[in-house]
């Protein structure tokens, strides 16, 4: 897929693929990431089981914009200024769930999701199709620390897991940066591609 323009009939067929129940790997600004719809319950058990995850995962929500991404979780003014100044970019925002958040997304003791808009023009483009977010998970096999890159390698390794792998070249190396404004604070508990600074 042409990372900057990307073709809509093969965007259309990566979409009524989450539509039917499918799981995506897809490129984004973080590397890799692995994505299927929200109301997929399936979809979330495979991730869980390709990364080997435990259920004190933070899934994060793949927003497409702001107004998405405020009907999904609770924001005050002095959060609101500060998360929008950084997206869309390669930040994952940990935050109290509104209501719309399917109860088995959220984390099972502080009722929060993670939320991000990436700056990616292919995942835009998804998004936009979809018209909802992405129910997603940076794709870090277990045993590495770092996302995977390289669409080929993908297909290579999970070929029989995933039931497609969108390949559009270069992507970004680093995972997300992980900001936790549960508390109200913002706590970074994951330095990655996003600058930490604005957040310390």
């Amino acid at each position: 897929m042409h990372p900057v323009d990307p073709q809509p009939r093969a965007i259309s067929q990566a979409v009524q693929l989450v539509r039917d129940g499918g799981l995506l790997a897809y490129p984004t600004d973080s590397g890799y990431a692995l994505g299927c719809a929200l109301g997929n319950q399936d979809g979330k058990d495979r991730i869980v089981r390709i990364r080997h995850l435990g259920d004190k995962h933070h899934f994060t929500l793949v927003c497409a914009d702001f107004a998405q991404l405020g009907q999904l979780v609770h924001i005050d003014n002095s959060v609101f200024r500060a998360i929008k100044a950084a997206t869309p970019g390669s930040y994952t925002f940990i935050l109290p769930a509104t209501k719309e958040v399917p109860r088995r997304l959220l984390h099972p003791k502080k009722k929060t999701v993670g939320v991000r808009i990436p700056d990616d023009r292919v995942v835009q483009a998804l998004l936009a199709e979809l018209g909802e977010p992405l129910l997603s998970s940076t794709l870090i096999l277990p045993g590495e620390t770092d996302p995977m890159t390289e669409g080929w390698l993908v297909k290579e390794e999970l070929d029989h897991q995933v039931d497609a792998v969108i390949d559009s070249g270069e992507c970004g190396t680093e995972p997300t940066t992980v900001v936790d404004f549960s508390s109200g604070a913002p706590e970074v508990v994951r330095v990655g591609a996003g600058d930490p600074t604005p957040f310390e």
